[in-house]
This record gives structure tokens, C-alpha cells and sequence, in this order.
């Protein structure tokens, strides 16, 4: 049951390609922005839909495998943790972040990334 302490499974579209940054120490890391939608229908009884945007970092080889695999558009399942972190910008101006963590993820679009 400690898996569930903190566990997040997101099923959504790549809102752009893959951003991956290397370390000097050989590390990797991969961004995504992911959007996952609901739908219901209103007072009016009228079909709305609310999208929801999620950062969603992947570190070393997973990262890896995200940028050779995923492109803006594919729909994907992440499975990962979720991270509050905060940093000061230039301004000195502290800011506050939370995203998911990957540790796996599956393409689900059918469609080959371009090349």
C-alpha cells in the first residue's frame, strides 16, 4: 500500500514536443505539459468541457525514451508522483510549482512521432 501514498495516473494529450535538457553530470530531464478533459453537461443541459493542464517531468533514461517516443498531439498515460517544489526567479520573487513526476508512461496515440 505505500505505492498509494502518493500516486497520480493521468490519461491526456502532449500540449507541445518534448523538451528534454541535459547535465553536465550526464543526467537527463523531460517536460510535458499534458492536458486531460472532462465533460458534462450544464444547467442547460448543454455538453461542456473542462481541460486541465499538467506539468509532467521524467528524469534519466525514461526521459530518454520520452523524447524519442512522444510528440505534441499523442495521447499518453503517465504514471508518476505528484511534487510541490518552489524557486526564486531572477527578481528574487519566490515562486511555487507542482508536477508529476513520471516513472512510466505508454503511448497510447497510433500515430509514428514525425521525424
Amino acid at each position: 500500500m505505500n505505492t498509494l501514498k502518493n500516486s497520480v495516473q493521468l490519461i491526456g494529450h502532449i500540449g507541445k514536443d518534448v523538451e528534454l535538457k541535459s547535465f553536465d553530470n550526464g543526467n537527463k530531464l523531460a517536460r510535458i505539459t499534458l492536458a486531460t478533459n472532462e465533460y458534462y453537461k450544464d444547467a442547460k443541459g448543454e455538453k461542456q468541457q473542462d481541460t486541465q493542464w499538467h506539468n509532467v517531468t521524467a528524469w534519466g533514461k525514461l526521459a530518454e525514451n520520452m523524447t524519442t517516443v512522444l510528440a505534441k498531439g499523442n495521447e499518453v498515460a503517465i504514471q508518476g508522483k505528484l511534487v510541490y517544489r518552489s524557486y526564486e526567479d531572477k527578481n528574487g520573487v519566490t515562486r511555487y510549482v507542482s508536477e508529476v513526476v513520471a516513472n512510466e508512461f505508454m503511448k497510447l496515440s497510433k500515430a509514428e512521432k514525425p521525424f
